[in-house]
């Protein structure tokens, strides 16, 4: 059942609608002209608002625009008996969900509620899940180690500035990747994951920089590659040191010259990617033992930016844990449960080789077989 406002001058189109709106199960509130109706919608959350166009003192369009300034989310349907192309035209403009003519057709008209309430159910999940996402990639924490990595992040997310991230596993890498896109000019363009450890070196360069049809014999057809897909946008090549030679090289020279070339092809396509990179090598060291190229490491490290190890930020332990028991349980769909300040302790006099990962597993176990309550008892027993 939805709530539905109508505004309209008129009598009988207001009791008309009322009637099929509630025959359709709908709630239903009455205004009689448009400074009614704008108070109706700022006291009231609506799923969906009817305006008549011609009324006094504050006709349908000027509602409109007052809506809209005001940040009132609801869908407006906006409803004539003096319709022409202009003034629907005009009205969608100004954000007008559609417009309907009278004598108003009841087909007409179930349909444009039906369409404009399934927008609103998209538009309430779309909010939901980038909640989650933002949730998700949300680092938490206010030790020392952990407000240095926050500070380059503001400071270096709205430049185009490469960045190499580096860290022990666990660390968060992927989550610093993913706030400085998140808060850079180019939020909005597409950004592409690459975990270049986990791709074989035989098929890096084609992952990368794609292939045309019949360059090997499993190509099938052509293929656009990452850094195409990246393009005006964020690329980010996470465990760059386990990356082939052969495949730093062309790198390399996407970042010299700003275009690729597709693997058995011989075309240049330029490419406007912000790079970022992670790894938890030791990559002056892989220069050295030459598993790593020298130039192409000074070309990613414009901006280094180290994770601390939970080692290092051990005093975040709690709001972590808290975080995280947050979040897994509206995962999980399991009541909130509390960790008691003795299993707190316990969790902070541990060891974590594994770092923020191994912490979140952790919980997510205890979570699933400990009690109401979380104690020192079900860490030792199930930890």
């Amino acid at each position: 059942m939805a709530k539905i406002l109508v505004v309209d001058d008129e009598r009988s189109i207001r009791n008309t609608l009322k009637d099929i709106l509630e025959f359709e199960k709908h709630q239903v509130v009455l205004a009689e002209n448009g400074m009614l109706g704008l108070e109706a919608a700022q006291n009231n959350v609506f799923d969906l608002i009817f305006s008549d166009i011609k009324m006094p003192e504050m006709d349908g369009i000027e509602l409109l625009v007052q809506l809209k300034e005001k940040e009132i989310e609801a869908p407006v349907i906006m409803i004539s008996g003096h319709g022409n192309i202009e003034t629907a035209v005009e009205c969608i403009k100004k954000g007008a969900f559609d417009f309907i003519e009278k004598p108003i057709d009841l087909n007409r008209l179930l349909v444009t509620v039906r369409n404009a309430l399934e927008r609103n159910n998209l538009v309430a999940e779309s909010k939901t899940l980038k909640k989650k996402v933002a949730k998700k990639h949300q680092m938490v924490g206010s030790a020392p180690a952990i407000e240095k990595v926050r500070m380059m992040i503001e400071r270096v997310a709205p430049t185009d500035a490469r960045v190499l991230i580096t860290g022990d596993n666990g660390t968060g890498k992927e989550v610093v990747a993913r706030l400085l896109y998140e808060q850079s000019h180019r939020s909005d363009a597409p950004y592409i994951e690459v975990n270049c450890a986990a791709i074989p070196s035989e098929l890096i360069e084609s992952e990368l920089f794609g292939h045309e049809k019949g360059a090997f014999t499993s190509a099938i057809k052509q293929r656009i590659g990452k850094f195409e897909q990246a393009d005006g946008g964020t690329i980010f090549l996470d465990e760059i040191g386990d990356m082939s030679l052969s495949a730093q090289t062309k790198v390399l020279r996407v970042l010299q010259e700003n275009e690729l070339t597709r693997v058995g092809s011989d075309k240049s396509i330029k490419v406007n990617v912000r790079v970022l990179a992670a790894t938890n090598k030791n990559l002056k060291k892989e220069i050295e033992n030459g598993n790593f190229r020298e130039d192409l490491f000074h070309r990613l490290n414009v901006i280094p930016i180290h994770v601390p190890s939970l080692e290092e930020r051990k005093e975040d332990i709690p709001l972590l844990v808290s975080h995280f028991c947050e979040l897994i349980c509206i995962e999980q769909g399991i009541q909130p449960k509390k960790f008691e300040d003795s299993a707190i302790e316990s969790l902070k006099s541990r060891p974590w080789p594994g770092n923020i990962r191994e912490l979140r597993n952790m919980v997510e176990r205890l979570i699933i077989l400990g009690g109401a309550s979380i104690t020192k008892e079900d860490i030792e027993m199930f930890g």
